[in-house]
């Protein structure tokens, strides 16, 4: 199957909410943006994907909506802006495939609008991701809880923390805490969100768990890179030792481990199997340069084999 082709209307729509950038690597730019990986990811799952994002009326911008077409990606909810340009991050990678981004200020995704579109497209979702650095500015940040706010009770709303950047506020990640179903950070982020909002439990599943109680939290994910991840529900806790990989880069990698977390979540699998889910495709995405690689669904039934069936 093409991906060009529209995906099948029985399939989960899911939605990335915010960014839309172009990565511009050492070896070329590629297509990025936390809310863009994950719903490219989630295309490559074989869901229905969309991006409610904003470009520039510009080079990048149209280039933008093209490969995302190209790829399967609803594009029809891509806003396009007639004074921002289309978001770029230059992006340094580390000694060990760490990224090292530099963000450009005033973007077009910095001044997402509600629409009429968007109310419609919050209203049939079955999943939406978002994160903090999608809501650095206030326009952004209210069309993303009004966006969030008009999803139907039983829609899950991934908030991906994400703090590799200094726009976060106490106030922004207590909202975004208040308006999600599922919760996903790294180990470092877990300890900043306690330090922030007076969380003083001991351990990783203690803070966890007061944070869900908190909150009202179905699921929190905490990522320790490659070596792997803790799944945490009202009723159990899974941990996941994690894979070694020859790390291209980490781009993407986290968003990769979400969007997986996602379609197994969705399709009601067990925790272990959602884990050992979204550890695979997380690592995988880490031997790729970018975080948009091209792939087809057969590479991700190598990668993922068994758990797809």
């Amino acid at each position: 199957k093409k991906f060009d082709e529209p995906a099948d209307d029985s399939l989960p729509v899911i939605v990335g909410l915010g960014e839309l950038t172009w990565d511009l690597l050492p070896g070329g730019k590629q297509l990025g943006g936390p809310a863009t990986n994950f719903a490219h990811l989630s295309r490559l799952l074989g869901n229905q994907a969309a991006v409610a994002s904003r470009v520039g009326r510009d080079e990048l911008g149209r280039e933008a909506l093209a490969r995302l077409r190209e790829r399967g990606i609803i594009t029809s909810y891509i806003q396009v802006d007639e004074t921002h340009p289309t978001g770029t991050v230059g992006v340094r990678i580390g000694e060990r495939g760490e990224a090292l981004y530099s963000l450009n200020l005033n973007s077009a995704w910095d001044y997402l609008e509600w629409s009429d579109e968007w109310e419609e497209l919050a209203g049939r979702a079955h999943a939406v991701g978002f994160g903090t650095l999608g809501q650095r500015e206030r326009v952004a940040r209210e069309t993303i809880t009004r966006f969030l706010e008009r999803t139907r009770p039983e829609t899950l709303r991934i908030f991906d923390v994400n703090l590799c950047h200094a726009f976060f506020t106490t106030e922004m990640l207590t909202k975004s805490l208040e308006l999600a179903t599922i919760v996903k950070l790294n180990h470092k982020e877990l300890h900043t969100v306690a330090r922030m909002l007076g969380l003083d439990a001991a351990g990783e599943e203690a803070l966890c768990r007061q944070l869900m109680q908190k909150f009202e939290i179905a699921l929190v994910a905490v990522t320790r890179a490659e070596h792997g991840s803790l799944l945490i529900t009202a009723e159990e806790s899974h941990d996941h030792p994690g894979f070694a990989a020859r790390v291209a880069d980490t781009i993407g990698a986290g968003d990769a481990f979400t969007a997986a977390l996602v379609h197994f979540y969705l399709r009601g699998e067990p925790l272990e199997r959602i884990n050992e889910a979204a550890n695979r495709l997380g690592s995988w995405l880490a031997t790729h340069t970018g975080a948009t690689p091209e792939a087809s669904p057969q590479t991700l039934q190598r990668v993922l084999g068994d758990l797809l069936s």
